[in-house]
């Protein structure tokens, strides 16, 4: 790689970084083809993607300095996963972990703050912004839908009172 292409890696990377809600580090030594295809099938139906990287390159594009807490995340074979939403990437690379023996989440990142292993496994137990989203519009909801009935009662109960009037005088 020349140094054209490493100052393009890294301008992608730093953009990947800026945009992504937040980004898994993983170890992903003895995969399949095929293994990490369906990883990036996965990351891919959520709205994620999954990149593997210099390690050299990522501390560059993170602006690292030597003995940072990047640094320690980014030793040996090392891929991303990244999405818009936080969520999203913990979800779906803490359930392929679960699966798959030689995948292992090493750490992750949400801005500035950098995340163990454990910090992405409770950040994949989080719900995702579009389960937020519906329990939110259902909680907006449910009393709009009492109003509405609530309002709605006063008119109907009239309008039965004035059917039994008709009704009664007509008979």
């Amino acid at each position: 790689m020349d140094r054209a292409q490493k100052a393009e890696s890294i301008e992608t990377l730093k953009g990947v970084f800026a945009d992504a809600g937040a980004v898994v580090v993983t170890h992903n030594l003895g995969l399949t083809v095929a293994e990490m295809e369906d990883l990036r099938i996965r990351l891919r139906k959520e709205g994620g993607a999954f990149k593997v990287v210099k390690n050299r390159l990522a501390l560059k594009a993170l602006d690292a300095d030597e003995g940072s807490e990047y640094h320690p995340l980014f030793k040996g074979p090392v891929g991303i996963a990244y999405a818009p939403d936080p969520v999203t990437a913990a979800k779906v690379t803490a359930e392929f972990a679960k699966g798959n023996d030689k995948f292992v989440v090493q750490g992750g990142f949400m801005g500035e703050k950098v995340l163990d292993a454990k910090g992405v496994e409770t950040l994949s137990k989080l719900p995702s912004l579009d389960q937020i989203r519906a329990t939110l519009l259902g909680l907006l909801n449910a009393p709009a839908t009492k109003v509405a009935g609530v309002v709605q009662a006063p008119a109907s109960q009239l309008a039965r009172v004035f059917s039994a009037y008709a009704a009664k005088d007509a008979a």
